[in-house]
């Protein structure tokens, strides 16, 4: 009698676990605006120790509405999407069919290889797009030796 209702809670059990994990599909507005990039990975190749550390991502809207881009956030503090204090995308809506360019800054103080990921948010169909920086930064100029007497 035991194992008999033991049986069936664990069978009831089952049924509850496997019914709360259904997920709920959102709506996707057909119309939404859609972030295409000419490339996904923006490849500084070899940069000189403290040199410009600014590129820019192109990006096209290819839906139906305005897109707007509502932050750019650095995986860490090494890059900035804050060029001369200020936001480094567009802070007006990228009509459809339109490009606009979003800008970067890698601290180039800092030698040796990086790859960084660069996270856009967006009113677009994909709300949170994750695009790469790398490169190599050469060692910093080795300090001049000073003349002897």
């Amino acid at each position: 009698m035991k194992k008999t209702i033991a049986a069936i809670a664990l069978v009831l059990g089952f049924g509850l676990t496997a019914k709360a994990q259904e997920t709920v599909t959102p709506n996707i507005d057909p119309n939404a605006p859609v972030m295409q990039f000419e490339s996904e990975v923006l490849d500084y190749g070899t940069v000189k120790f403290d040199g410009n550390g600014v590129r820019e991502f192109k990006v096209k809207n290819t839906g139906k509405s305005p897109l707007t881009i509502t932050n750019v956030q650095g995986q860490c503090g090494c890059t900035s999407t804050t060029i001369d204090g200020k936001p480094g995308w567009p802070q007006e809506p990228v009509l459809p069919g339109k490009s606009a360019a979003i800008r970067v800054k890698y601290d180039t103080k800092r030698p040796g290889p990086f790859e960084k990921n660069v996270t856009i948010t967006s009113n677009a169909k994909e709300p949170s797009k994750v695009v790469k920086i790398k490169g190599v930064v050469e060692a910093a100029p080795a300090a001049p030796t000073p003349a002897a007497p």
